[in-house]
């Protein structure tokens, strides 16, 4: 005779290989009984069993509670063992020493900031702010809104701009793609009118775009006015916004934005690391970068003394009151920086000091992975599943989790929570993929500022069929003799 809690925890097994044999007999069944008796007959003996095995078990309740022993303890402490790795820290990190208004520098896998100085003050960012102009335009070839092979018509708003331009005439004819590279390659203001003119009808449609979208974005200080980053005054007056706000973006909000554009339009280096390139054939000079940090310029005699290995992006400003301001983002060794400097004095100390802030970063940090995507996590092979065929389900991570460390070192002190999805999204039947929860990671270092927290999803790694009624019905009745017996089990 089997212990009181053997034979209760095995209870819905028991129910559950009926339940098969059950399934079995009313599709062989053959003879003048009928579907309904044979149920009636097989739910009554299975009752009648179990009765009599309950009258057995509880005199012996008390004891086979005290006997009983739970191995979730144990469990939990190999798992945190097996998933937290040690490792030396380093301390006392120095910052570089900066001469900007402000500065940020963000790893663009997790979104840690590594680096931060006055980054949450609004400046102005100049053409900075095309890069919102150059992610719209992006996203809209992405869904399929646009094409980058048609033809835009030029309006006399967008050929009527100062300052960088490719000298755009009215009724001139463009595709977005030729005009994307000018205002990219060569921040040309005319060109990024004309984008803005062919997605939102007028420029200050599009720039409710670009305001909702840095809302979106959760870019905190970010306003714009324009899709160029020009002072209103140095737009045509017919263009100009009735509030006269200005454009301004912090440095933080600037990297916030990069990081979209990195993530969401991987394939922007493209366009951004090109060095120059003839925006009409009959033009005498080609269109140059403004940015004499690109890798590839290391054999560019003029600014090979400023290529940055690994370096694709992002892109550059300058206006009188933004003084000189880059955006840049380079990556090595699987690990891709972000930085942004605001305020430089000149168009070299800003990549001088952008120098500074990358090397900053790839000297001290590095990315190290807690788990990969599609991986089971240690410690939570399933999760409860509602009326289904099968009780839980196997569940594994929608996306890598990864976070910044200090060089040379391993991630220790790596915790997680796990927060199930209601009854509704755990209901059978269940897709493949299907989120069923999320999991939330924890790492804390004493050498970086704040705690790195980042959750996933947790996914269904098989489909579950919903379950027949009469699986349901028997192991509700294990369910309901499971209760039972810990009632009884808490009287002792």
């Amino acid at each position: 005779m089997p212990n009181a809690v053997y034979y209760m925890n095995n209870i819905s097994y028991d129910f559950e290989g009926s339940i098969n044999t059950l399934e079995r007999k009313l599709l062989t069944q053959k003879g003048k009984k009928s579907k309904r008796q044979l149920i009636k007959k097989s739910v009554a003996s299975l009752m009648l069993v179990n009765m009599l095995c309950i009258s057995t078990i509880i005199p012996t309740a008390a004891m086979a509670a005290s006997a009983a022993t739970s191995s979730t303890a144990a469990d939990s402490k190999s798992t945190e063992a097996a998933d937290t790795k040690t490792g030396s820290a380093v301390s006392n990190i120095k910052a570089p020493e900066l001469q900007v208004k402000s500065a940020v520098l963000m790893e663009a896998s997790t979104g840690k900031i590594l680096l931060s100085i006055n980054s949450d003050e609004a400046l102005p960012p100049a053409s900075m702010s095309k890069m919102m102009t150059e992610y719209l335009v992006s996203d809209y070839v992405k869904q399929g809104k646009i094409k980058w092979d048609d033809e835009v018509t030029v309006s006399e708003n967008a050929a009527a701009q100062i300052g960088s331009r490719v000298f755009l005439a009215a009724g001139d004819k463009h595709t977005v793609l030729d005009l994307y590279k000018a205002m990219a390659i060569g921040s040309a203001n005319d060109a990024s009118v004309a984008l803005a003119e062919h997605i939102g009808g007028t420029e200050k449609d599009f720039v409710k775009l670009m305001n909702a979208k840095a809302k979106e974005f959760g870019m905190k200080t970010a306003h714009f006015a324009n899709s160029t980053g020009l002072n209103v005054a140095d737009m045509p007056e017919a263009s100009r916004p009735e509030d006269g706000k200005e454009t301004i973006m912090s440095a933080m909000d600037t990297a916030i934005l990069a990081r979209h554009i990195v993530d969401d339009h991987p394939d922007f280096s493209d366009v951004t690391s090109i060095q120059s390139f003839k925006f009409r054939p009959t033009d005498k000079a080609p269109v140059v970068n403004w940015n004499w940090m690109l890798e590839s310029n290391s054999s560019i005699t003029n600014f090979k003394a400023y290529a940055y290995p690994g370096l694709d992006g992002l892109k550059t400003g300058h206006t009188a009151a933004a003084k000189q301001c880059f955006t840049g983002t380079a990556e090595r060794n699987g690990m891709r920086l972000i930085s942004v400097v605001m305020g430089a004095e000149t168009e070299a100390e800003r990549f001088k000091q952008t120098k500074k802030v990358l090397d900053y970063g790839f000297d001290n940090f590095e990315v190290k992975q807690i788990i990969g995507a599609k991986s089971a996590v240690s410690g939570l092979a399933t999760i409860p599943v509602v009326k289904g065929a099968a009780t839980e389900v196997p569940v594994v991570t929608d996306a890598a989790v990864n976070v910044v460390v200090p060089k040379g070192t391993e991630p220790k002190n790596v915790t997680y929570t796990v927060a199930q999805s209601d009854e509704a999204a755990r209901t059978a039947p269940i897709a493949a993929s299907k989120a069923l929860g999320t999991i939330t990671y924890t790492y804390k270092n004493d050498s970086i500022a704040q705690d790195q927290v980042t959750t996933v999803n947790l996914i269904a790694a098989e489909p579950v069929e919903k379950g027949s009624w009469l699986r349901l019905f028997f192991r509700s009745i294990g369910d309901l003799f499971g209760d039972l017996f810990d009632s009884v089990k808490n009287m002792f």
